[in-house]
């Protein structure tokens, strides 16, 4: 029996826009946010990350310096944390520390997440548990998404619904009626915000398109949406994850160069949040939807979700679902439960997923 039912969950995304840092309580089978803070990454950190994502030079002492910067950010959102939640280090079991991706290679049987738990752990005094999604890659599975189980915990009910989360890459879970003999099921689908985020920057200096203002002012070019639409991606059936090694701005810069006209940019981004909508929309189809992540704010982006809705109708901030389901994939480790759906990632069964680093 678990005597501690408190853990830590950190998630920094696809995004690589800061650590979310959330404070959870599983006792009696419910899941309590205790508190969440979030913490954005220093501009030198979050570039280190970015240029990680690309092949390069001196990769692996790039990588070696990322790792104990980000290390040094997720120990300062764990103590913001438990200062802002007035918690001792002794009352939490677990840091649950998903690493910030930077290679997403299921397909040659790796996944790389930057990480330094043993310095976390120095630098917190509480046990980490990280390298969620190798074990599933090693049985054969894509390693992602892993939040499915989490939403099916937590969001399940008596009618079958869609749970959306719109990071940098955007998935999604096919959630059955409780009771259902159906699975649940789940999978990437493609760009969310990494997109969107790239060109805005790009064009604007802007890191993110505040609520969608900017694309929404401008025309979806229905010829680009048909020419991204067709990447093989979009059609090919799960379990399939990917990242953005796949959806970068070379990859769109390579559909503008086929254009026989030049866009605005105000009208590529438009297209763009058209691509985001459009590929969600063909993943849940008539199913009632909630929506987490940072894509929950963009009015423009949720306009083309007709119905969809915020996670927090359900009483749970959408800015902290995928770091409360880190906080639990810990204890399912801990608890030595499976952490993954096997059906989702195509791995040979379920898997106790995770490496426990001791405080």
């Amino acid at each position: 029996m678990l005597l501690n039912e408190r853990y830590i969950g950190l998630m920094s995304g696809t995004s690589v826009d800061g650590v979310d840092a959330v404070l959870a309580d599983f006792a009696d089978g419910r899941v309590q946010t205790l508190g969440h803070v979030h913490v954005p990454f220093a501009p030198a950190l979050r570039a280190a990350l970015q240029g990680l994502m690309q092949s390069g030079a001196d990769e692996i002492e790039r990588a070696g310096d990322a790792s104990v910067a980000l290390a040094r950010a997720y120990a300062d959102a764990v103590k913001a944390l438990l200062a802002s939640t007035r918690t001792q280090t002794r009352d939490v079991a677990a840091i649950g520390a998903h690493g910030q991706t930077i290679r997403h290679r299921p397909e040659r049987g790796f996944t790389w997440q930057l990480n330094h738990p043993t310095l976390l752990v120095e630098l917190t005094g509480i046990a980490v548990v990280a390298d969620f999604r190798s074990r599933d890659v090693a049985a054969g599975g894509q390693g992602a998404p892993l939040v499915p189980a989490f939403h099916a915990a937590v969001f399940q009910d008596d009618e079958p619904r869609a749970v959306i989360n719109i990071g940098g890459i955007a998935n999604v879970t096919l959630l059955p009626a409780k009771g259902s003999p159906e699975p649940v099921r789940g999978f990437d689908t493609g760009p969310g915000n990494t997109l969107l985020d790239a060109w805005c920057e790009r064009h604007t200096g802007r890191p993110y398109d505040a609520s969608g203002q900017w694309g929404a002012t401008g025309e979806v070019d229905t010829a680009l949406l048909v020419d991204l639409l067709a990447d093989p991606y979009f059609s090919q059936p799960a379990p399939k994850s990917t990242g953005r090694e796949r959806f970068n701005l070379a990859w769109l810069d390579a559909a503008l160069a086929r254009r026989q006209t030049v866009l605005t940019p105000v009208d590529v981004q438009a297209t763009l949040t058209a691509l985001t909508a459009r590929t969600v929309g063909m993943a849940i189809g008539q199913l009632p939807a909630m929506v987490c992540g940072g894509g929950v704010f963009n009015d423009a982006l949720m306009r083309q979700l007709p119905g969809a809705r915020s996670t927090a109708a359900r009483g749970v901030d959408p800015m902290q679902v995928e770091a409360l389901a880190f906080a639990w994939l810990a204890r399912q480790c801990f608890a030595s439960a499976p952490g993954n759906l096997s059906i989702v990632t195509g791995a040979t069964g379920p898997r106790v997923l995770g490496a426990v680093y001791p405080a």
